[in-house]
């Protein structure tokens, strides 16, 4: 049955408009109000109410979902929205569907102008003889002019006006919907109705409904399912097909079903075999927020909530925090971050064959890729979830649930009162740091005792010595002795390190922490790096810092000193898919390349690796680690006081990842030697194999001007071990 959009004669359009203006009044006080006498009320709402409303109907963009993808630009986060909603064009909605919706709710949509006059006569009688509003005449185009009033509200005032069972709403409607008819077709009304429509269970328009009730978008829906979804528009509670008795559903179905027959949109064979079928409902939940990240993906929430971060702080989305949040839930946005779906399941596989889920402990880890500070990977033993009701007990021991296997505390990147963990030797990196911008080769020696005596004051407590700060090196007979750089990292000699920052200045190794990104998020902390020069303690990592702050400070030594802010998004485009302006990669250098090579070539010999030099004698990781890997890698273990932690930052040319092992309930709860191994492993397995068929890369050369000299018998001495 064919339906073009007819030519409009004017006169035949004002004859139209008058007989609508007069019966208009009539038909509301009949219909909103049937025990009013109508004929008083026809005549003032004909000239006063009616004519004297405006034509001009407001339509603002629909709200539409939000969706957040991985850095292919295909896999699906989650998305966000107020209300399920996606807006889709004409040709993606399959004919049987629009013909469904106007035989359950307009069967002379393509005949009237807006206001159907048949069925205001109808519905006057049929409401005058039952006594009270038994129908309505509510064209397609009035709903749709109700739909964007009610969707545009920005009070509830306005909201409850939309729907409201009054004589005002119904002839706003009508002279809305006359109006829009003379600017919009009939295929670009039905299209606009079929994506603000609500369909029940939070899915407004077609497209959340189908992929709602049916798992399909809406270019593959039969006749039974456009059917189904067509009957629900009237009233969704009551004609819900997922409550426990199917009835009412399959008899609106069904109802439609006749409908189409009556319209000859199908013939009565293939409407008596769709009503013969099934439902065949598929039900799926449109995720919404962090929290609703796929089943099983769990871990890609705390990645999520790191956006989310960034997402709040971008002015130009809204001018607080929560506008910001509205226009993300409304605004329909694709946005692409830098999630890479490989190395955020290696990431997470790998720190799990570690630790599960259900230990108080956690093992959290970030992986950043160097020269660019895409955030690639966060994975932790912990599901992202607000469901803590099963959770183990706190290792506080104050009656509270813990944080496992479920917790949405943000335990990579930080944020609120997360401020991170003590990282130990690994802070070695940024005296070493500012000792070779400082001018200090590698070569630089010390004769490094058991335990040395500093001139930073220091409370009591058996670091003090008479007041003043005294390290002590864990493993004297093996860390003792004439040290350089190279082997005072390799075997993370406590008092050449603070021997080393005493040189410089504390200060020095502090202010290159802050370059290459280390926050101090803890109160106390960013306290002692606001006055720094007495901090003596900072080189063997007293300071609490992220998994991510700590990856992205070494992935500035693995990019030869160009530092890089963390990032979490590559673009955003609005819903006409145009792209939106937000910032770029934020790179800069902040040491020089030769520097960054030194110290490189110093960090391959913790791993168990050899630089450039070949001056490494010994390392902290586990034996054959660095061998493992396959290709060239530098690192640093990193242990506090009692093993309160364990941490290991890796990294190559093209990756970095940093991974700590702590009690997130009680920070200060030692999680053992046991943990040194398992973080070494986890991050070097995760870097082995997310770049397993890539390319080697090899690190660069640093200068012999910055190697330093050695004597003779120092060559001999390395030889010799």
């Amino acid at each position: 049955m064919a339906h073009p959009d007819r030519d409009r004669h004017p006169l035949l359009n004002l004859v139209y408009l008058l007989f609508a203006s007069v019966l208009a009044g009539v038909v509301v006080a009949a219909v909103a109000f049937p025990a009013i006498g109508a004929t008083g009320y026809a005549a003032k709402s004909g000239s006063d109410t009616f004519e004297d409303l405006p034509t001009a109907l407001t339509i603002p963009p629909s709200p539409e979902n939000s969706y957040l993808y991985a850095a292919d630009g295909k896999t699906v986060i989650t998305s966000f929205y107020e209300e399920n909603r996606k807006d889709v064009g004409i040709d993606e909605i399959p004919p049987v569907m629009r013909r469904a919706i106007v035989a359950a709710e307009d069967t002379r949509f393509y005949q009237h102008r807006g206001v159907d006059l048949h069925g205001v006569l109808r519905s006057l009688i049929a409401n005058n003889t039952a006594g009270d509003v038994q129908q309505g005449a509510s064209t397609l185009t009035m709903q749709y002019v109700r739909n964007v009033l009610f969707t545009s509200a920005k009070t509830p005032e306005q909201a409850r006006a939309a729907t409201a069972q009054t004589a005002d709403r119904k002839l706003r409607e009508m002279r809305y919907a006359l109006a829009l008819e003379k600017r919009m077709s009939k295929t670009e009304i039905l299209r606009r109705y079929l994506n603000i429509a609500a369909f029940g269970h939070q899915a407004y328009g077609v497209y959340a409904a189908s992929e709602r009730y049916f798992s399909v978008p809406p270019s593959k829906l039969t006749l039974p399912q456009a059917a189904l979804l067509a009957g629900l528009v009237k009233a969704p509670d009551a004609y819900d097909p997922t409550q426990a008795d199917p009835k009412p559903a399959t008899q609106r179905r069904n109802y439609v079903l006749d409908q189409m027959v009556a319209l000859h949109y199908v013939d009565a064979k293939r409407a008596a075999a769709a009503k013969h079928s099934s439902l065949g409902l598929h039900p799926s939940e449109v995720p919404n927020g962090c929290v609703d990240v796929p089943a099983k993906h769990r871990d890609w929430g705390f990645f999520c909530d790191y956006f989310l971060t960034w997402w709040t702080a971008q002015q130009q989305f809204g001018d607080t925090r929560q506008a910001r949040l509205d226009t993300l839930d409304r605004g329909g946005y694709k946005i692409v971050t830098t999630l890479d779906p490989k190395v955020q399941q290696i990431a997470q596989h790998e720190v799990l064959r570690q630790v599960s889920t259900h230990n108080p402990y956690a093992i959290s880890m970030a992986v950043v890729q160097p020269r660019t500070g895409k955030v690639q990977a966060m994975a932790t033993n912990r599901n992202y979830s607000l469901d803590t009701s099963h959770n183990g007990r706190s290792t506080r021991h104050d009656g509270q649930r813990g944080n496992y296997p479920n917790t949405t505390n943000p335990l990579i990147s930080g944020g609120g009162d997360i401020y991170g963990y003590q990282a130990g030797s690994t802070f070695k990196m940024f005296t070493m740091l500012a000792a070779l911008t400082a001018g200090k080769p590698l070569a630089t020696s010390f004769k490094a005792p058991a335990k040395l005596k500093t001139h930073y004051p220091v409370g009591g407590g058996p670091a003090s010595c008479g007041g003043y700060w005294c390290p002590s090196n864990a493993n004297p007979s093996w860390m003792d002795g004439k040290r350089m750089m190279w082997d005072g990292f390799g075997r993370s000699v406590n008092t050449y390190f603070a021997w080393l920052e005493q040189q410089i200045g504390a200060e020095k190794a502090v202010a290159m922490a802050k370059k290459l990104g280390v926050r101090f998020l803890a109160p106390s902390d960013a306290k002692l790096a606001a006055h720094p020069h007495e901090w003596g303690a900072f080189t063997l990592g007293v300071s609490a810092v992220t998994p991510l702050d700590l990856a992205n400070a070494y992935a500035t030594v693995a990019a030869e000193g160009v530092y890089c802010a963390p990032r979490s998004v590559l673009t955003v485009s609005n819903r006409d898919g145009r792209a939106v302006s937000i910032p770029g990669a934020d790179c800069h250098r902040v040491i020089s390349a030769d520097v960054a090579r030194a110290a490189t070539d110093a960090a391959r010999c913790p791993v168990g690796q050899q630089g450039y030099y070949k001056r490494c004698n010994g390392g902290t990781a586990p034996n054959g680690f660095g061998a493992s890997i396959g290709r060239p890698f530098a690192g640093k273990t990193g242990t506090t006081d009692n093993t309160q932690t364990a941490t290991f930052v890796g990294f190559t040319p093209q990756l970095a990842a940093a991974a700590i092992a702590a009690d997130p309930d009680n920070p200060r709860n030692a999680v053992g030697e046991a943990y040194a191994n398992k973080v070494d492993w986890a991050v070097g397995d995760t870097i082995r194999r997310s770049l397993a068929g890539s390319a080697v890369r090899q690190f660069g050369r640093p200068s012999k001007k910055i190697a330093g000299h050695l004597s003779s018998a120092e060559h001999k001495r390395k030889r010799h071990h």
